[in-house]
């Protein structure tokens, strides 16, 4: 779910087919191309004419946008108006992917916008625009996916040209699964903001498993760390104490990992029954057990596979996946209520169903690598979790399952190797830790200043593949 710059010689044509639409219309390789379906593109090539885009930077770009959807939607009541063959809506914006504006030459330019109905259903839509900074126009409008399930994905030729492929001609590897091992370098970035006192740090520290090989390849830190260990899951921090001076400075961890493809494994000390606690955020109760046992009825589901196995497709059939207003709650009641949240809610609402049906269930946190293309950023975190059944754990992605329907089977059962894993668990206590307590999940850096308050810090992830050997 990216955008990347191409380096390509001349303007070429070639046709893409939106399976929703069943229409023809041409994508654009153009010098210094994007990559659509909002992926991070990089500056122009060497040797192109930049004297424009040099003079406009992607915060201009964000301003174009916002302004053009501004415009259009002071013309409408409030809402801006998305008129396609297709499409004929009115949205409110949820927000400017800032992550994916894209420079692609002297006086073109790429954003990717999430705009929303009143009802709670969210559009990815792709735009292009030309002109200059204060003066810019749209030329080519696209809905890329709704409610995260796109329309069509992309492909990339070995010439580095992208196109369009229809949903239903994608391969898995267009649909976000590397099966097998991949490889793959993944650095973490976090932009302190202004420190006016001393304040903590608290940052994910990554670890090898038995699905993943990490070996840290850059460390570059504006202060002395300690490293701490949660003890309930052995999680890893990096714990900072920063002053002022740090003030505005990066942080920046690079690991070269070598993850496998996960199903279905036995562990030693696997201990099932801590994992079917009730918690604050994942109750065990009543109304959760009520509700289980009535979907696992509905289903005729006798062994724990089965039980599993509906509850799963109940969270794929009642839930949206829509990160508009309230999401990455990690709330399983929220969830339940809203019908609808990040991968969060889905799988907080599995874990929940699943332990109040007797189930073991438990939650872990990292990022999914784009399989469609070989470097770039990356959206955020991706969570997913995992059940026991007959002495062995199975992994479940039900948000990417809802996403990629075609896909639901693959992912019962299944975890890509297209993945890294920051933490596991949930309600996570370090020691010193956050004046908040414990953590829900540990995903992103926790900064909180001397006084106890947490303050929003920048986090940005990327990576870059390497082939496997052999």
């Amino acid at each position: 779910m990216s955008c990347q710059t191409l380096s390509l010689i001349m303007l070429i044509f070639a046709k893409k087919t939106i399976m929703y639409s069943l229409r023809a219309i041409h994508v654009f390789s153009i010098l210094s191309f994007v990559v659509l379906a909002c992926q991070p593109a990089r500056e122009p090539a060497e040797g192109s004419d930049s004297r424009t885009s040099q003079a406009i930077g992607k915060k201009d770009v964000e301003a174009g946008i916002r302004s053009y959807i501004d415009g259009k939607s002071d013309n409408s009541a409030g809402k801006f108006r998305l008129q396609t063959d297709s499409f004929d809506l009115n949205l409110e914006l949820v927000r400017v992917h800032t992550e994916y504006l894209a420079i692609l030459d002297s006086n073109r330019f790429f954003a990717c916008v999430d705009l929303a109905t009143a009802t709670g259903d969210v559009y990815d839509v792709d735009f292009f625009l030309e002109g200059r900074a204060g003066d810019m126009e749209i030329t080519r409008t696209e809905v890329h996916k709704l409610n995260g399930r796109p329309y069509y994905s992309w492909k990339q030729d070995e010439d580095k040209t992208w196109y369009t492929v229809p949903m239903e001609q994608a391969s898995n590897e267009l649909l976000g699964v590397l099966q097998g091992r991949d490889q793959f370098t993944f650095t973490y970035k976090v932009l302190l903001p202004e420190l006016e006192d001393s304040a903590h740090l608290w940052l994910p520290l990554v670890q090898s498993d038995r699905f993943q090989k990490v070996q840290m390849e850059r460390m570059e830190l504006p202060a002395s760390a300690d490293t701490l260990i949660e003890p309930q899951y052995n999680n890893k921090a990096l714990y900072l104490q920063l002053s002022p001076q740090d003030s505005e400075q990066s942080l920046v961890l690079s690991y070269q990992v070598e993850r496998l493809e996960k199903s279905a494994y036995r562990e030693d000390d696997a201990e099932p029954d801590r994992y079917l606690q009730s918690t604050d955020l994942l109750p065990v109760n009543e109304r959760f057990k009520t509700l289980s046992a009535e979907i696992i009825l509905e289903k005729k589901a006798e062994n724990t596979l089965s039980k599993a196995r509906a509850i799963y497709d109940y969270i794929i059939d009642n839930l949206r996946y829509a990160k508009q207003g309230t999401y990455g709650t990690a709330d399983a009641t929220y969830a339940c209520d809203a019908k609808s949240g990040n991968c969060t809610e889905f799988h907080s609402l599995f874990i929940s169903l699943a332990r109040s049906a007797g189930i073991p269930a438990r939650f872990a946190v990292g990022a999914a690598i784009p399989s469609e293309r070989d470097e770039g950023g990356i959206n955020g975190y991706h969570c997913w979790a995992e059940f026991y059944a007959e002495g062995k754990w199975w992994p479940v992605d039900i948000s990417e399952a809802n996403k990629y329907t075609a896909l639901a089977t693959y992912y019962f059962g299944h975890h890509p190797a297209n993945r890294i894993e920051f933490s596991k668990g949930r309600d996570l206590f370090f020691y010193p830790g956050p004046e908040s307590g414990g953590l829900p999940f540990f995903a992103y850096p926790v900064l909180q200043k001397k006084s106890g308050q947490e303050m929003p810090v920048r986090t940005e992830f990327s990576f870059q593949r390497s082939l496997p050997e052999g």
